[in-house]
C-alpha cells in the first residue's frame, strides 16, 4: 500500500516550488518551475494570475512521486499580492505584486483611519491595493483574493476564503479574529472580503477535473495556506515560545515565537498569528547590503577563512548600506557608524560582522522589552547563515545556541501545514 504524502506549494517571486513529504515529515520529492518577471512600470508591479496557475500545474506534474498518494495540499504565496475576481474566480485584474507601490493616495487614506498596530499600513499593503482597484469601478468584482487564496480556489472551486496570515495586510484583526469596523469608513464592501481561516484548516476536496489534470486522487483535500515568510518560518521547525529565526540576507529580519502579540507600528514590528501563538518580528536595514557597501561578494568569501571570532575587534560599528534605520532603532536619519576603519581589511570585515550581530542582539532585546518571551535559541536562514565564524560571533553576543536551519524552503513549511492540519 502506498504511503500517504502531503504537498506544499510555494508561489514565490521567481517561480513556483512544490515539496512532497511523507507522514514523518521527510521530503520525498521537490519540483520547480520558473515564472517570468512581473511587469513593472514605475511603482506598478503586476503579473497575470494565469501564469501562476500554469506554473502550479507544471510544477505538480513534474513531481516524481506517486501523486495519487497525496492526501492533503496547502499553498503559500507572496504577502500582500492581491487581485479581484468575479463570482466564479475568473481574474478581473492582474495580480498586484507584494512590492507594488502604486497605491500611495490610498495608503494615505488608510493612515488616517486604521489603528497604528494594523498590518494594513503602507503603499504596498493589500488594503491599499484593494482601494486602488475598487476606484476603477469594476461592478463584476465578487472576491478580493491574495495569491495563495486564488490558487487554493482554483484547486477547490471555492474562491471565498483566505488565511489569518495573508489577510493581515488586508486589514484583518488577528487579535479579535475578525474584519474590523473601521474598514467601513474606507467604503470597503464586506462582501468582497474573504472568510478567514486558521492556516492549515481544511477548505474542501480538490476539483475533480483538476485532480485528473494533476494526476491526484479525487479525494485529495485542500487546506488553508499562509504567506511565504511564515511558511519559511514553519519550515525551520521552530516550535516553542522563545524560538527565533534570523534571516541573514540583504537585510536582517528577526522573528520570535511568542505566546502573545507584539506591536510597535512606528518600528515596523507586527505579529502574525500562528494558531494560538504569535510570530513577532521586525526588520533592520543592516545585513548583506551593508557588507557589500564596502567589499565585493568575492572579497567577503576570500576573507572569511581569516576571521578570528574568538578575538573580538571591539570596533562598535552600526553598519547600514545608507542612512536610515527601521528597527531596533526607528530613525530615518540614522547614519551608518563604520569608523574608525583599521588598515587591515579582515579586521574591518570582522568588525562589520560584529556590528550586524550586535544589532541582531539589540533587536531581540527590543522585542523582549515589548513583551516577547526571553530568547531561547536562534535558527539562522539566508546566505549569511553559512558563515560559521559569523555564527560563532552571533552566538557570543546573543547568549543562546545559534544553529543553521536544515530546511528553509517555504514549500516545505506549507507541506508541514498540510501534514499537521494547522501550525505545527
Amino acid at each position: 500500500m502506498a504511503q500517504d504524502l502531503f504537498l506544499g506549494i510555494d508561489l514565490g517571486t521567481g517561480g513556483v516550488r512544490a515539496c512532497a513529504i511523507d507522514a514523518n515529515a521527510r521530503i520525498v520529492g521537490i519540483a520547480t518551475t520558473t515564472l517570468p518577471a512581473p511587469r513593472q512600470d514605475g511603482d506598478a508591479i503586476d503579473q497575470a494570475p494565469e501564469l501562476w496557475f500554469r506554473a502550479m500545474v507544471e510544477t505538480v506534474r513534474k513531481l516524481t512521486v506517486d501523486r495519487a498518494a497525496i492526501r492533503r495540499i496547502s499553498v503559500d504565496g507572496t504577502s500582500g499580492t492581491l487581485l479581484l475576481t468575479d463570482g466564479d474566480g475568473k481574474p478581473l485584474t492582474p495580480g498586484l505584486m507584494y512590492n507594488d507601490a502604486r497605491a500611495g493616495a490610498e495608503a494615505a487614506q488608510i493612515a488616517g483611519i486604521a489603528p497604528a498596530e494594523s498590518g494594513a499600513h503602507g503603499r504596498s499593503s493589500a488594503l491599499a491595493k484593494l482601494l486602488h482597484l475598487l476606484a476603477r469601478g469594476d461592478d463584476k468584482a465578487a472576491h478580493a483574493l491574495h495569491q495563495a487564496d486564488w490558487i487554493a480556489g482554483c484547486l477547490t472551486g471555492r474562491f471565498d476564503g483566505s488565511d489569518e496570515n495573508n489577510a493581515l495586510k488586508l486589514g484583518y484583526d488577528p487579535v479579535t479574529r475578525c474584519w474590523p469596523d473601521w474598514l467601513e469608513k474606507l467604503n470597503v464592501p464586506r462582501a468582497l472580503l474573504p472568510e478567514v481561516r486558521v492556516p492549515g484548516t481544511e477548505i474542501g476536496t480538490i476539483d475533480p477535473t483538476l485532480a485528473e489534470l494533476l494526476g491526484l486522487s479525487p479525494t485529495t483535500r485542500i487546506h488553508a495556506g499562509t504567506t511565504d515568510g511564515v511558511a519559511a518560518f514553519i519550515a525551520t521547525r521552530a516550535s516553542i515560545p522563545g524560538d527565533a529565526v534570523t534571516s541573514l540576507g540583504t537585510t536582517l529580519v528577526v522573528k520570535l515565537l511568542a505566546e502573545r502579540p507584539v506591536f510597535a507600528a512606528d518600528q515596523g514590528i507586527y505579529s502574525h498569528r500562528l494558531g494560538d501563538r504569535w510570530l513577532a518580528g521586525g526588520a533592520s536595514n543592516t545585513g548583506g547590503a551593508a557588507l557589500l557597501a564596502h567589499f565585493s561578494a568575492d572579497q567577503l568569501e576570500a576573507m572569511t577563512p581569516q576571521l578570528k571570532p574568538g578575538q573580538p575587534t571591539r570596533l562598535d560599528y552600526y553598519p547600514l548600506p545608507k542612512p536610515g534605520e527601521r528597527f531596533p532603532i526607528a530613525d530615518p536619519g540614522l547614519q551608518p557608524r563604520v569608523t574608525p576603519r583599521p588598515a587591515d581589511d579582515v579586521t574591518f570585515f570582522q568588525g562589520l560582522l560584529e556590528g550586524v550581530a550586535a544589532i541582531e542582539a539589540h533587536a531581540y532585546r527590543r522585542l523582549g522589552e515589548l513583551g516577547a518571551p526571553a530568547l531561547r535559541r536562534v535558527i539562522s536562514i539566508g546566505g549569511g547563515a553559512k558563515n560559521a565564524a559569523w555564527t560563532e560571533i552571533r552566538q557570543r553576543l546573543l547568549g543562546v545556541p545559534v544553529t543553521v536551519a536544515e530546511q528553509t524552503e517555504a514549500s516545505y513549511g506549507a507541506a508541514l501545514l498540510a501534514l499537521h492540519g494547522g501550525p505545527p
